[in-house]
């Protein structure tokens, strides 16, 4: 089984690798002529920017996003007080094997590092410019995201589905496992890598078969128990919003070339609905 994944990720990267690279070609950039050391400490030197930047972000926040981050705290709290019977709901049911041990790798550290480093390494000794902005911008995001949800965890202390204690169980500093339940940190790593690259391209089915893999990891985790649905749904919020705030760096400090694919994002909303709230995209 694990050779059969590992096998899974190999080709994903390549698949992913192939396309970003045709897309590449087809807007007709220019071969950088810097060194790949020159580009190594340029790429570096992005990232780090990029991490400074989402984490002093919220220094310059206006009304509008003090609104949406009211939005998504009210939202959150309502969709809590049913956290115990929609796992209870996850849990009783029997995906497939396969599911699960895909998006319990998908979601994992490990993957990540290698999924990641295989992008950019073969964006950077090939020059290729939007492989090398893809992993800046999922190294800068993974990192702001991961920062956030590691303290998250360990301040909150809340317990897991699986621990058998209720969603409204809190241990603030706890260091214990079955007590780092908020938020979800597989939901974290996989979204903030699909929302990056779903970002670079063009293509909406590309971008919704992008998404779909994201979706795996976080989704497995409710089947398991170890994560309640807020735990997921607020680790999305999280990665969608780290990463849209380093693209924006990024797109704004000019150090990489975008084409028309800025103009085609998939724009996030919170949507409430009655008894219902939702993260919605819009094409």
């Amino acid at each position: 089984m694990k050779m059969y994944l590992k096998k899974i990720i190999y080709v994903f990267i390549v698949l992913l690798t192939m396309q970003l690279n045709a897309q590449e070609h087809s807007t007709d950039i220019s071969k950088d002529t810097t060194s790949i050391g020159q580009l190594f400490l340029k790429d570096g030197k992005n990232a780090a920017l990029g991490v400074k930047h989402s984490f002093l972000r919220p220094l310059s926040w206006n009304k509008k996003d003090f609104t949406t981050l009211g939005a998504v705290v009210a939202g959150s709290l309502a969709l809590a007080t049913v956290d115990d019977e929609t796992s209870d709901y996850f849990v009783r049911q029997k995906p497939p094997k396969l599911f699960q041990e895909v998006g319990t790798r998908f979601g994992s550290p490990q993957v990540y590092f290698i999924a990641n480093a295989g992008l950019y390494g073969y964006g950077l000794f090939t020059k290729n410019e939007k492989l090398r902005k893809t992993s800046v911008l999922i190294i800068s995001s993974s990192f702001t995201s991961g920062v956030i949800q590691s303290l998250g965890k360990t301040v909150f202390g809340r317990a897991r589905p699986n621990s058998g204690l209720k969603s409204n169980e809190f241990r603030l500093w706890s260091n214990e496992a079955e007590l780092h339940s908020f938020p979800s940190g597989h939901t974290v790593l996989s979204v903030t890598m699909a929302h990056s690259i779903a970002k670079q391209f063009n293509n909406t089915w590309s971008k919704v078969g992008v998404y779909t893999l994201g979706a795996i990891a976080p989704i497995s985790r409710l089947f398991v128990g170890a994560h309640w649905l807020t735990d997921v749904v607020l680790g999305t919020a999280l990665s969608i919003a780290v990463v849209d705030s380093v693209d924006k760096f990024l797109f704004n400090s000019n150090e990489y070339k975008y084409d028309n694919v800025k103009k085609k994002n998939i724009a996030w909303n919170i949507s409430f609905t009655g008894n219902q709230i939702g993260i919605v995209g819009t094409f």
